[in-house]
């Protein structure tokens, strides 16, 4: 049964990576990360995310603007730039390097210790591509906490709150670190590869055949 679940595990941490890498490129560049609702203009909705700020209007639809300089930006959106843009470089990287390892692949079915190396290297990736794609929306959601607590703000004045993009953030990163779990996991099995089994029989059976074959003294 582990020759079965095995294949099964790494196809299902390939696909959790998968889904976390392309949620973690996609928070990145949503630009819902905050978002303002004016109690004075209820047809006005403003969010802001790493690289621009919008405001959405029941009519006019949404206008965005970019930012003008990386420098101006407060500090959690430019370490969170740099943070994301590391999630999702490890992240690819580590589904180029896992997908090598994986059993189902015929390519160096001979190399079975190469191909967890592999595997490990990518489970590691996409630990790292987990954790960085959380720190930096738990971040934000923290500084925004904090802003919409504080007293010394008038009551009048409006409050960020968070926005979407945050909690698909959330899950790019748990998908990330469990995809990484799985992969690792499947290294920790000391079963041997259907492959690997079918060429040690026949090299077996060549070597039964030869020892029939040699003359006898």
């Amino acid at each position: 049964m582990a020759l079965v679940y095995r294949p099964m595990m790494q196809l299902s941490g390939i696909l959790f990576s998968l889904l976390g890498w392309v949620l973690s490129c996609l928070t990145t560049y949503l630009p819902q990360w905050k978002n303002l609702n004016l109690e004075l203009n209820e047809l006005e909705i403003w969010t802001m995310g790493l690289w621009q700020a919008c405001v959405v209007q029941e009519e006019g639809g949404m206008q965005c603007k970019d930012f003008d300089s990386f420098l101006a930006l407060p500090p959690e959106l430019r370490i969170s730039r740099i943070l994301m843009f590391f999630s999702n470089g490890s992240g690819l990287l580590g589904l180029l390097l896992s997908g090598f390892g994986l059993d189902c692949l015929k390519i160096g079915e001979r190399q079975q210790e190469q191909k967890k190396r592999l595997l490990l290297f990518g489970g590691m990736l996409f630990w790292i591509s987990g954790i960085t794609a959380i720190v930096p929306v738990s971040w934000v959601a923290h500084s925004t906490v904090q802003e919409f607590w504080d007293e010394n703000i008038p009551d009048i004045v409006p409050r960020w709150d968070f926005g979407e993009a945050l909690f698909v953030g959330w899950l790019a990163g748990f998908c990330l670190i469990l995809g990484g779990s799985l992969l690792n996991c499947t290294i920790c099995s000391t079963e041997l590869h259907p492959s690997s089994v079918r060429y040690a029989v026949a090299e077996q059976r060549d070597q039964c055949q030869h020892l029939e074959t040699e003359p006898r003294p």
